[in-house]
């Protein structure tokens, strides 16, 4: 085993793989980074975290959102991207957004697209169409994704850094969306069961289910045939998104110092993990059944670390 292994089991065994909740995958993966890289990716997700929360948590709690609820929540959520805006700003947590967006290139242009499905989560109750989840999904999915890709793409000249060298947009897409779909899936059960629905209706419709034959089998009704072939369809339109996410690996990989590689290689894998555990024909779609343990996440991260064998890196990127 190599010194640069030895490293990153260095941080692998630092990592506790129990105690992270929140955007676990990405987390994970920027534990491999240096310190003031993961501290931005923290941040932007504790900043976003805060408004996708609000939405969600009512929800679970009370189902459905008053009229008022509405107006102060859209209210919050104008606030929230009015004051990333806002320059300068006596905030000190708007204040450290700006200064780490500045510092590593991150722009904020896309934090309207997030804005815009947490306005939709607050003004719609689930999606008309498949199209209106993708677009949705643009906002709510892509736009974490893009600041992980972004982070870890990003190059350090000297005490400087530049933006990546490819377009982090373009590049986070695909694995956004197959990590999204393959989380709904995922999550189903958590999901119905906190009042939340990712499944569009004409969907449903398409297989003849209706959003209370959902909640019945969250509840524990045995799924039927119908909602087998429903979950196909998000099955293999996620396995779409996951052969065009190798694809755009292969071409960005070697853009990235080793460090770098890997994590991309460890959030892919970690996603892949759970795509695995899908099973069509005999599954029950339980939260149990398709969440990995903390234990299997370590060991898949553990594998991955072993198996990982760096890519060579332009000279004229560094």
């Amino acid at each position: 085993m190599n010194s640069t292994s030895n490293d990153f089991l260095t941080i692998f065994n630092s990592i506790d793989f129990a105690k992270i909740k929140d955007h676990p995958n990405i987390l994970i993966a920027a534990n491999f980074w240096e310190e003031e890289r993961y501290h931005a990716a923290r941040f932007f997700y504790k900043y976003m975290r805060a408004v996708d929360d609000m939405v969600d948590h009512h929800k679970a709690k009370h189902k459905r959102i008053s009229l008022d609820e509405r107006k102060q929540f859209t209210e919050n959520v104008k606030e929230w991207l009015t004051l990333i805006h806002a320059s300068p700003t006596s905030n000190p947590v708007i204040r450290e957004l700006l200064d780490l967006a500045d510092i590593f290139h991150v722009p904020l242009a896309p934090m309207e697209k997030f804005a815009g499905s947490m306005l939709y989560d607050i003004h719609h109750d689930g999606f008309p169409t498949m199209e209106a989840f993708i677009e949705y999904s643009n906002g709510a999915s892509v736009v974490p994704a893009f600041v992980f890709v972004h982070l870890n793409g990003i190059t350090k000249n000297q005490m400087q850094f530049e933006p990546p060298k490819f377009d982090a947009w373009a590049a986070a897409t695909p694995c956004a969306m197959f990590s999204y779909l393959v989380h709904i899936i995922r999550d189903f059960q958590k999901d119905q069961l906190d009042n939340l629905n990712y499944f569009a209706d004409d969907i449903l419709k398409k297989y003849g289910l209706t959003r209370h034959h959902l909640r019945q089998f969250a509840e524990g009704r045995p799924v039927n045939e119908n909602f087998r072939m429903m979950i196909g369809d998000y099955y293999f339109m996620a396995d779409f998104y996951r052969r065009k996410t190798i694809e755009i690996m292969q071409q960005i990989l070697p853009l990235h110092e080793s460090r770098y590689q890997l994590s991309l290689q460890i959030i892919f894998d970690l996603y892949l993990m759970v795509f695995e555990k899908i099973d069509l024909e005999n599954g029950k779609f339980t939260t149990e059944e398709l969440t990995p343990t903390p234990e299997e996440t370590r060991q898949r991260v553990y594998r991955k670390i072993l198996e990982f064998e760096p890519l060579n890196v332009p000279l004229a990127l560094f």
